[in-house]
């Protein structure tokens, strides 16, 4: 288990992490997700030992790896670390590069093959293991070093941006590799990435970090669900932030109109809120099933995607709510249409 507690890191003036709390269990695999510059890189860092913090702790079980004063090395924190650039040596097979790490640790010949072989078989390699670097593709490339990560049987898997330099397909395919692996190994991940697709497929829980804190830890289903703050539901998948004010618990004003939203915000009376809603949670023209707030809208922009029609509507006080509905829907720019937001589906978010 790693577990990490007011983790601080500044560089001069700048902060780079502000207070950073965490517990990941061991077998688990926890996405670090948010834009550049939130703080990300930074606690991977911190967690491999490559800096030191300046305020807080960092422990793997029982054992002190990280305080301000003492930080035990990178070599001897039982961890692998993949980076952006696969670091794979092109002048050595599959095989050697797998091999690597293992014959640095001086390790019996029979005991070196044998690993190689299985976590070249772990990867689906084993039929590549006397080819070159150049004579493969990106995916596989990716695959060497994550064989050669886990060849040494680290305790915890540090990835950083693993798969940015793929193209958009491969990186597809990849999202579920490196969740087949983690499946088959159960080796503690800690996977930094700024893709929310890579983290909701990857991880079983997302920290949302944003400005050098966490804005939100949760399933992917928790994260997209039921975010917490404005910044958490417009970074997750597309989103509808209107703001408004709470005038009771659950109850809002908003583009001059009073609506029922759910409320877990915990925010007071009175408070500066956002009513969050995805666009495909959006109803036009006839009301849906239960509990609806009801607006009227001038239909301002239309866009065919082939599976829906992405509309932009313009409410009132000149607020736009983005609609995804059928392809079918007869609504053309310039017409007033109902707008329907559903009880159920509308979330009050802190600011």
């Amino acid at each position: 288990m790693i577990t990490i507690r007011g983790l601080r890191k500044s560089y001069g003036d700048v902060l780079a992490l502000d207070s950073l709390d965490l517990d990941i269990a061991s077998g688990e695999v926890v996405a670090l997700l948010g834009p550049s510059g939130c703080g990300k890189s930074t606690t991977l860092q911190l967690v491999a030992g490559f800096v030191e913090p300046t305020a807080g702790e960092i422990k793997i079980g029982d054992r002190m790896m990280s305080r301000p004063g003492m930080v035990v090395p990178p070599e001897r924190r039982g961890m692998s670390l993949i980076f952006q650039s696969y670091a794979i040596w092109p002048h050595k097979t599959v095989a050697e590069n797998v091999a690597f790490g293992l014959q640095v640790r001086h390790m019996p010949k029979a005991e070196i093959v044998e690993r190689v072989r299985r976590h070249l078989n772990t990867v689906q390699l084993e039929h590549l293991a006397d080819r070159y670097p150049s004579e493969l593709s990106g995916g596989q490339q990716q695959r060497i070093a994550l064989a050669r990560a886990l060849a040494v049987d680290p305790e915890i898997l540090l990835l950083d941006e693993p798969l940015s330099n793929l193209d958009a397909n491969l990186r597809e395919e990849m999202r579920f590799e490196i969740r087949r692996l983690h499946d088959t190994t159960g080796v503690t991940m800690i996977y930094v990435t700024h893709d929310q697709t890579e983290a909701m497929v990857c991880a079983d829980r997302i920290a949302v970090m944003n400005k050098g804190r966490i804005e939100q830890v949760g399933t992917a289903f928790d994260i997209y669900e039921k975010p917490r703050t404005k910044f958490v539901a417009g970074f997750i998948g597309r989103c509808n932030a209107l703001p408004g004010k709470l005038t009771a618990p659950g109850v809002v004003e908003v583009v001059g109109a009073t609506l029922r939203a759910t409320d877990e915000s915990g925010a007071a009376g009175g408070s500066a809120i956002s009513l969050c809603i995805r666009p495909h949670r959006v109803a036009l023209g006839a009301a849906p099933e239960g509990p609806a707030n009801r607006l009227r809208g001038r239909v301002e922009r239309v866009a065919y995607l082939g599976e829906a029609s992405d509309y932009l509507i313009e409410m009132a006080d000149g607020i736009r709510i983005r609609a995804f509905a059928s392809p079918a829907t007869p609504y053309r720019p310039g017409e007033e249409i109902d707008v329907y937001l559903p009880v159920k589906d509308c979330r009050v978010v802190a600011e």
